[in-house]
């Protein structure tokens, strides 16, 4: 730089009437702890000491400078926000071997310089703005302090992240979507995009990035309580439930030790249970049954329509019935239940079997019965019977897709007067014996064949009254 030269050991240093000379000095043997050494030298020098990480053991020789003091070089917050990018990566020196390196691109990083066994080296300490001066210049002295204790801090740093590495088996969501994965294959579509839906927006969050071991009671509670108070009572049952699932998973895996949901049993307020819309007088039915015949919409819909007073099936199943569960020279429709992963026989009724003959012809080349109207590769929406309902006028308050089981449940019971635990098997209800075993899908096969065809032709009545 004009006006200063500095030189080696040794050499004769540069003459000049307007400067003046610093006779040469040693730096002490282990300076990388006390810092740098001259504070109030010009840029220049500044660099110089530290690009050397204030480490050096030799003599400097002479250093020439003009007179006067220069002023102390410490970064400023100012300097740092003024700092442009240039053709190529240049630093701004701070204290004690930090500086912070400006990228072409505009970057600013964090980099503490010392040395260790004898070799130069570097630590990373993060970017600008992220981590600002004072966080930077606490983790340099934290760096400096695992030096004066022997401690290697750039091997420090890769030993936890291998240890958080290996931790990572035990944080929430990782360990969430592992169960929920395992789930899926034996739940329905519908029901796994539900519960991981209801985990992405309730619990992943607040929770999802903790480890398993370091989430808290009141914190699991705080989270639940966050769902009471938009009214979502039954969502943060359903919450509840789904995270003690996953921390048994996580018990089973040997990757916790408690399962901290159980000890928030009564804690949330009680869900006040609202039975599903339906009609079971049977004048009003006989009404629905006939606005259902009028319906105008597509065959599809139409069809589906008709046939779930007449089956009385979950609607997910009815939906998404396939084809080659359909026999309709046995008149009967096979197919597993998805609640409960039972096999379920449905007799199709003569009423039933003439809507899917009718229906073949139009959707017969789909392995769905009832296609989307967009794609004949997947089911129509879970949506398509309600709304078409509600295009009907039925108000939801008086009749929903679900509402055809209770229907049939209860005109069957009161009305028809059939044996309720045929009426349980035919709803695909978990039935069981005076032993306590389970009841499997063809009993009472025959009893129910008669009930089915009974109840279509009762259908049929109600519409004609």
């Amino acid at each position: 730089a004009e006006g200063r030269e500095l030189t080696d050991a040794g050499s004769t240093p540069a003459t000049s009437t307007k400067s003046k000379s610093i006779e040469s000095h040693r730096l002490p043997e282990s300076p990388v702890f006390s810092g740098f050494f001259m504070p109030d030298c010009s840029t220049e020098v500044h660099e110089i000491l530290v690009e050397s990480g204030g480490i050096r053991g030799h003599n400097w020789g002479h250093i020439q400078l003009n007179s006067g003091r220069c002023p102390q070089m410490a970064l400023s917050n100012t300097a740092i926000i003024n700092a442009k990018p240039r053709d190529k990566n240049y630093r701004l020196y701070d204290e004690k071997g930090l500086y912070l390196e400006v990228t072409k691109s505009g970057g600013k990083l964090w980099r503490l310089k010392y040395r260790f066994g004898g070799k130069e080296k570097r630590l990373a300490i993060g970017s600008y703005p992220e981590r600002n001066l004072k966080v930077a210049r606490e983790a340099r002295d934290q760096a400096r302090t695992q030096l004066s204790n022997g401690v290697d801090p750039s091997a420090h740093k890769q030993a936890q992240k291998a240890a958080e590495s290996i931790n990572n088996g035990n944080i929430f969501e990782a360990l969430a979507r592992e169960w929920h994965t395992g789930k899926s294959r034996v739940w329905s579509t519908v029901h796994a995009k539900n519960v991981l839906d209801r985990l992405e927006r309730n619990v992943f969050p607040y929770v999802g990035g903790r480890a398993l071991p370091d989430i808290t009671v009141p914190e699991l509670l705080k989270l639940l309580r966050r769902i009471e108070e938009r009214g979502a009572h039954e969502t943060a049952h359903r919450v509840l439930g789904n995270v003690g699932e996953i921390y048994r998973y996580a018990i089973a895996s040997g990757k916790a030790d408690r399962n901290i949901a159980l000890d928030l049993k009564g804690a949330l307020q009680p869900v006040v249970k609202t039975h599903l819309a339906a009609v079971t007088e049977p004048k009003r039915v006989g009404e629905l049954l006939r606005m259902i015949d009028a319906y105008r919409g597509t065959l599809t819909v139409q069809c589906a329509l008709r046939l779930a007073p007449l089956v009385f099936v979950r609607p997910g199943e009815l939906r998404s019935a396939l084809w080659c569960n359909i026999d309709l020279e046995t008149a009967e429709w096979r197919f597993t239940v998805t609640k409960t992963q039972t096999e379920h026989i449905v007799p199709l009724a003569r009423q039933a079997r003439e809507i899917f003959e009718t229906l073949y012809p139009l959707t017969g080349r789909s392995e769905f019965v009832f296609p989307s109207a967009r794609s004949r590769f997947r089911p129509m929406s879970n949506n398509a019977v309600l709304s078409a309902m509600r295009r009907m006028e039925i108000d939801k308050e008086e009749m929903s897709g679900h509402g055809f089981r209770a229907m049939a449940r209860t005109i069957l019971d009161e009305v028809l007067g059939y044996r309720p635990d045929i009426i349980e098997h035919q709803l695909a209800h978990q039935v069981r014996d005076p032993l306590g075993r389970a009841y499997n899908r063809t009993s009472h096969l025959a009893e129910r064949k008669k009930m089915m065809q009974a109840w279509a032709d009762y259908l049929n009545q109600l519409k004609g009254s």
